[in-house]
């Protein structure tokens, strides 16, 4: 399989039918991205497929074939995203943060608490509950007052 990982052309020697996930882990050494269900319900291993996040729990790597993969190691232009997770709260155990950052990255600027809300659907946090992660989003991509202030909720 060829693709491009993180900016960089890739060629991998596994079955067409390994999960993305276990590919970018075990052949490409990228272990940022996390396993947290292996059903595609928590978005823990949330990667970019040609700019879309997807749960690579459940994509074959045969579909990301000439494709563009964005892994957390490989986000860029995000570092204040990054560092807010850790000044909001938005991370306790770190099983889940990896793939609510690549999420939360493909969100616009200025994006309302809704659309933070609706954008992170995916993603589930077992640990801090949804305040910190929101507000984290709010201060990073420019949510405005009235969603930081939500957030706080």
């Amino acid at each position: 399989m060829r693709f491009t990982l993180n900016g960089k052309p890739v060629a991998v020697d596994a079955p067409p039918m390994k999960r993305l996930l276990d590919v970018l882990r075990e052949e490409c050494g990228l272990t940022g991205t996390k396993e947290g269900c292996g059903e595609g319900e928590c978005g823990a291993c949330t990667v970019l497929l040609d700019g879309a996040p997807v749960n690579s729990c459940l994509v074959p790597v045969a579909h990301a074939e000439g494709a563009k993969v964005t892994t957390i190691e490989g986000l860029r232009g995000h570092d204040k995203l990054q560092r807010a997770f850790v000044t909001e709260g938005g991370a306790q155990c770190g099983i889940c943060t990896p793939g609510f950052v690549v999420a939360a990255s493909t969100l616009p600027r200025g994006a309302s608490l809704e659309a933070v809300q609706e954008g992170l659907a995916g993603n589930l946090c077992r640990c801090t509950g949804y305040a910190g992660i929101y507000r984290a989003v709010a201060a990073a991509r420019g949510g405005g007052k009235s969603a930081k202030k939500k957030a706080k909720r």
